[in-house]
């Protein structure tokens, strides 16, 4: 008699135990999603302050796209601090921004979490 109603159930669409691991399971995904693309942003800001610290060559192609990246990724901060030194500039500015992305990135993780 179980088995009957159980089977009556999922014939007019999901049971709601199922409903509930099918969202928890997008949640999960999404969560590592969006940890995964603030990690990668935080990522090619920090490589972006090393490849200037380092004095990488400004012309070469793997040079200019994290540049570029980082100058779109940098939301604003790339001037926020004004040092006399430029390496010192990037450093603290692309720095701030990568911190940025990762303080936003553990605060979206903990909301979307608490959503499951």
């Amino acid at each position: 008699m179980a088995e009957h109603a159980r089977s009556d159930a999922r014939e007019g669409g999901l049971s709601r135990a199922d409903a509930r691991r099918m969202w928890g399971r997008s949640v999960d995904v999404l969560t590592r999603v969006v940890r995964i693309a603030g990690s990668v942003c935080a990522a090619l800001l920090a490589i972006h302050v090393v490849f200037t610290l380092g004095g990488a060559n400004p012309d070469n192609g793997i040079t200019e796209f994290v540049a570029s990246a980082a100058d779109t990724l940098a939301l604003g901060f790339q001037d926020l601090f004004m040092p006399a030194d430029p390496q010192l500039e990037v450093l603290v500015n692309y720095g701030t921004a990568a911190l940025f992305w990762l303080v936003i990135t553990g605060i979206a993780t903990r909301i979307l979490t608490s959503l499951r």
